[in-house]
């Protein structure tokens, strides 16, 4: 699944993935491959990419929306910091 993370200052991530993990406005949830259409609310809190099964990266997001469509994933985020 292709994978685009943008804030309005910069490109955080682009590229192949096999899912993401984003808090919604009313809990966590998961996007993997191959996902149905989608449009969603994002709160403020964790979002942890998985480029693979055993590699993982994770930011602090303070907000924002992502849309799923022809198994591409656009999260649009207020702002993020890389952690760990």
């Amino acid at each position: 699944m292709q994978l685009d993370i943008l804030t309005p200052e910069q490109n955080i991530y682009s590229g192949e993935v096999y899912g993401v993990q984003l808090p919604g406005i009313e809990g966590s949830f998961e996007i993997l491959d191959k996902h149905a259409p989608l449009i969603a609310s994002l709160g403020k809190g964790s979002m942890k990419i998985l480029k693979d099964k055993n590699t993982t990266e994770l930011y602090e997001i303070t907000g924002g929306f992502v849309e799923v469509l022809n198994n591409k994933a656009s999260v649009l985020i207020e702002g993020a910091k890389a952690l760990g």
